[in-house]
């Protein structure tokens, strides 16, 4: 009897929990509540611990949500979060070591669909809105996706690692940081149809006020290459100048345009400012790392407020701090784990 009493017992508590989990609001119907003054952060997350998430910061409200995904599905984001992308209120987010794209709401960020079969996705680019184009670490390919369907539907054939890629005059330049070159493809035929050689290692890619294009080029020490900036023509595709580092421990990233996209800005441990009218590099930074660990980087094209991320240990949760355009600090604080990319509204 007093067995059949604690068997009732368990019954009507499992029962009592399970009613309080039905009149619980779905995480699905949660909106992302977001405006001019919203910034989503990627944060890669571990390698292999399958914990990257994508953040979002209120810079009115000082507020920060720390995961848009998991709580609107119900699972995890994946393995290391490399870039997103918008596009037809779609919200593209790339994971590099899960080698998928999940396609979210931009509103709600709950997924509608799954794009599998890269090898290492890095940057997402759409070039009309039934394609995009996908960089990959180690595919030897540019992916082109299907956006109607939502699957890889074709892949041009590319030597190394291809990176950030800028869509310009129905053509899409890549940065191949295994090479010295930049490809050129033709959107329509899917294919190289040019290539400009710059340093070694292209990285990032942006265009300036004049529509001129300006490839950051980090170099290898190993290969006695050191890092360089250049500046393209892209009517003819030749390169306009060209400034070289001089020190084989420079490694400058993150190449990043203020909101009139007159004055650069890159990563080199330290931050670095130079007009596009600059004949040389810069010889001091705006903003010194210290004893940070600075990771990444952007201007937010609305106010010109920098953001940089220090990835401290690579382990815990990463700092956000945010600096004036002449430098000033304003505020920090915490984002996920490796804190990789900014996006701005």
């Amino acid at each position: 009897m007093k067995n059949y009493l604690i068997g009732i017992i368990i019954f009507l508590i499992i029962g009592m929990q399970i009613a309080c989990r039905k009149d619980k609001p779905s995480a699905k119907n949660q909106t992302v509540s977001v405006s001019k003054s919203s910034v989503y952060i990627t944060n890669e997350g571990n390698f292999q611990f399958g914990n990257a998430s994508v953040s979002l910061f209120d810079e009115v409200n000082k507020t920060v949500t720390d995961d848009l995904f998991k709580p609107a599905n119900s699972r995890p984001l994946g393995d290391v979060c490399q870039s997103l992308f918008f596009f037809n209120n779609n919200c593209y987010v790339v994971l590099n070591n899960s080698a998928k794209i999940e396609v979210v709401n931009a509103t709600t960020f709950v997924a509608s669909n799954t794009i599998n079969g890269f090898n290492s996705p890095r940057y997402f680019l759409p070039v009309s809105n039934q394609k995009a184009y996908v960089s990959d670490l180690y595919a030897n390919k540019i992916w082109v996706v299907d956006l109607v369907a939502n699957k890889i539907s074709n892949s041009i054939n590319c030597v190394g690692w291809t990176e950030q890629m800028l869509s310009l005059y129905g053509h899409v330049y890549v940065a191949n940081r295994s090479t010295d070159k930049v490809y050129v493809l033709n959107i329509v035929l899917d294919k190289i149809i040019d290539s400009i050689k710059v340093g070694y290692g292209p990285n990032s890619i942006k265009q300036d006020k004049n529509g001129n294009l300006w490839v950051l080029c980090n170099g290898d020490a190993s290969k006695n290459k050191l890092a360089s900036l250049h500046q393209i023509n892209p009517i003819n595709n030749t390169v306009i100048k060209s400034l070289a580092f001089t020190d084989s421990n420079d490694l400058p990233t993150r190449l990043n345009f203020n909101s009139t996209n007159d004055t650069l800005f890159y990563l080199n441990k330290n931050i670095y400012q130079l007009s596009i009218n600059a004949a040389q590099l810069p010889n001091s930074a705006i903003i010194s790392q210290g004893g940070s660990n600075f990771y990444s980087l952007a201007i937010n094209p609305n106010n010109n407020i920098i953001y940089v991320s220090d990835a401290i240990d690579y382990v815990q949760k990463g700092t956000i701090y945010r600096y004036l355009s002449n430098g000033v600090l304003i505020d920090n604080f915490k984002a996920g784990i490796i804190p990789g990319d900014f996006y701005f509204h």
